[in-house]
């Protein structure tokens, strides 16, 4: 379900507001309340100008939100990248592949064809996630600030199907 404010503000900062969580996300900084109500206003400007953003996502038994995820343009970056973050208590349980999986599908239905991911290179569990989930691993990029990313990629071809395809053939 697409995040919506500011119903999911409070749910949001028990993800984004722990910082054991976020030591992997972005600045590796925790979230405070007024950042997570900016981080959904964001949310509603990219549905209104690409149709596409995050997600909350939500516990089928009980209906709680146990995390985000979605297709992005950080910093409007051109590449459509994976975001994800779920509570702890729910990781280890295959939920963030599965969500990797769902938005990879969904990708060419909203006219994606590439699709990139960022891991810290010592964060093995999200790039266990993204190979499980049938993404390419990449080389490690420098970002500007000295710190490194390791890049996965995804693409689907004209016809559909399938198409992993290196980091540095992605258009950019």
């Amino acid at each position: 379900m697409p995040a919506d404010a500011p119903a999911d503000a409070p749910a949001m900062f028990r993800v984004y507001g722990d910082a054991e969580a976020m030591r992997w996300v972005g600045d590796g900084k925790a979230l405070n309340q007024a950042q997570c109500r900016d981080w959904i206003a964001i949310t509603e400007r990219n549905y209104a100008e690409k149709g596409y953003g995050m997600f909350a996502l939500a516990c089928r038994a009980s209906g709680t939100v146990i995390g985000f995820c979605g297709i992005v343009h950080p910093g409007g970056q051109p590449e459509a990248e994976i975001k994800y973050a779920l509570h702890r208590n729910h990781w280890g349980r295959g939920l963030a592949t599965e969500a990797v999986q769902a938005l990879l599908a969904a990708a060419p239905h909203l006219g994606i064809r590439h699709v990139i991911a960022t891991v810290a290179p010592e964060n093995l569990p999200s790039q266990a996630v993204l190979l499980k989930a049938g993404m390419a691993r990449g080389e490690i990029r420098v970002n500007d600030d000295g710190s490194t990313n390791q890049f996965f990629s995804y693409a689907t071809a004209t016809d559909g199907s399938v198409q992993v395809i290196p980091n540095n053939a992605l258009p950019g």
